[in-house]
């Protein structure tokens, strides 16, 4: 009977080891190694819900390393020219000539600044948007963000700062921009640039919630992002051609933009925050200006944060998380809701989560609106500019914010404290509210200043809020027959919006 048994028991562990492969990994074993919180499924997300399950840590998974927050660098530069936004002479262009031979075939004719719009104005936008002093969209019409970026760029490059191009700033930038043959190029779209879906956004809030995900209105409405310039320039550069039904391997004229996957010009070690010129720009160990973008930030009623602060994530593809009571007009008894990813979503396609408590830097379904409307306190860009810097800062890079809060008084406000609320999911509780579709966006802001150029939609903008009334002037020819003290004007309160006024 042993001889037997021996005889079998070899056979029967070779066949179980040769079985263990086949085995399903335990369930404890794949829980070991969740997909982590920022890395959210491609769009269109299915059954899109709030990414709870991706926040806590798995059992046994270390804990994510603390962040060392780097102490800032000061800016290199200080510019002691004011900007001046006085209308130069007409150049004889008009918008009417951008065409993509006239672009890329003619002369430039200096100077070039406020009030100009045409050719002249398009090389220039193009070459910024190279240099990586961001116009914001590209429109061909000279607007405050190009005002601010050329003054940079030549406080940068050692050049006088004025803001107006003259022909040696006209030099350098097409050095720095890598001297293009052509500022407007013939491209061939590929399957990634026409893909969708294309969904109507829905006005309501919770209806947004709902969605698979917050995506793109129209292929017009995508490109226009890819290639960074307004819907009405490019349906401009190419006649005759429906946006919306491009296919791949369909061609269009397009600006020649930057490449999204340039390699860095520079370790970014700062990131300084303007809230009276509404810029962020990148610095580098020096102090020298890496990047600069134009921003939306708050406004004197909801303000930004002033002083020093750092990244503590950089989330693409975010979740937003609404929450109506943490908002300046929010209604507080309103419920939360979690917005699916997307880029018509209120934070856009990218959130860089701050050490302070529900703001970041992020993206804007609304790029037209950059540089020329407010915030509820957060630091808005364009979706490219927001992930061209994303992809170039680290976790604990300073972020310094200066002059949010000394440009006016802030107003009280009468506010029950909002009760406990539970921890939040990956991206914070984010200071916007609930919005209309795109084609309102515009309507949605309140324009900052009346240097900001006219929105183009049938609703006039709002006149700029004045913090303060001036004193009425006192006639110098005919002295007053007795000395009278009038009363100061009292201060106009700002009016409190609604939540649809403001993303």
């Amino acid at each position: 009977m042993m001889a037997p048994r021996r005889a079998w028991l070899p056979a029967l562990a070779t066949a179980c080891i040769l079985a263990v492969p086949a085995l399903p990994r335990p369930a404890r074993t794949q829980a070991l190694d969740p997909r982590p919180a920022q890395s959210l499924p491609l769009l269109p997300a299915v059954h899109a819900r709030p990414p709870a399950g991706r926040v806590a840590a798995a059992p046994g998974r270390p804990a994510a390393a603390p962040v060392v927050r780097r102490p800032a660098v000061a800016p290199a530069l200080a510019p002691t020219v004011p900007l001046d936004e006085t209308k130069v002479a007409s150049n004889g262009e008009t918008a009417a000539q951008m065409t993509r031979d006239a672009v890329n075939g003619g002369r430039e004719i200096f100077p070039v600044g406020p009030g100009l719009k045409g050719p002249s104005v398009l090389r220039v936008q193009v070459l910024l948007d190279r240099a990586l002093f961001s116009p914001g969209m590209i429109d061909g019409s000279w607007g405050r963000n190009t005002s601010v970026a050329v003054y940079w760029f030549q406080a940068r490059e050692g050049l006088t700062p004025t803001g107006v191009v003259d022909s040696a700033t006209y030099a350098r930038l097409q050095a720095v921009a890598g001297r293009p043959a052509e500022v407007v190029v013939r491209r061939a779209l590929t399957a990634a640039d026409v893909r969708g879906p294309f969904i109507e956004m829905p006005g309501s809030i919770y209806a947004q919630a709902q969605l698979d995900c917050s995506c793109y209105e129209s292929l017009s409405e995508k490109l226009s992002e890819l290639f960074h310039a307004r819907v009405e320039l490019l349906r401009q550069l190419n006649p005759r051609v429906a946006l919306n039904a491009l296919k791949a391997g369909d061609s269009i004229n397009v600006p020649n933009v930057r490449d999204a996957d340039a390699p860095p010009r520079g370790v970014v070690e700062t990131l300084v925050v303007s809230g009276a010129d509404h810029y962020l720009q990148a610095l580098d160990a020096g102090g020298r200006i890496l990047y600069q973008f134009p921003t939306t930030v708050g406004s004197s009623y909801d303000p930004s944060p002033e002083g020093n602060f750092h990244v503590l994530l950089v989330t693409e593809n975010p979740w937003w998380h609404y929450q109506p009571a943490i908002l300046h007009h929010g209604n507080e008894d309103a419920p939360e809701a979690h917005i699916p990813p997307g880029p018509n979503s209120a934070v856009g396609k990218v959130w860089m989560t701050l050490s302070t408590e529900h703001y970041g830097i992020h993206g804007t379904k609304s790029p037209e609106t950059i540089g020329y409307a407010v915030s509820a306190g957060c630091v808005r860009l364009a979706n490219w500019d927001a992930l061209f810097l994303a992809r170039r800062i680290t976790r604990g890079t300073p972020v310094v914010f200066k002059g949010t809060r000394t440009r006016a008084a802030m107003p009280s406000v009468n506010r029950t404290p909002a009760p406990a609320r539970p921890a939040r999911p990956a991206v914070a509780g984010v200071r916007v509210d609930s919005s209309r579709t795109r084609a309102d966006s515009v309507r949605r802001d309140s324009v900052r200043a009346p240097a900001a150029p006219a929105q183009r939609d049938s609703t006039p903008p709002a006149p700029p809020r004045q913090e303060s009334a001036p004193a009425p002037a006192v006639p110098q020819a005919q002295p007053a027959p007795a000395p009278q003290t009038a009363p100061p004007a009292p201060a106009p309160v700002p009016a409190k919006p609604d939540s649809t006024t403001r993303p």
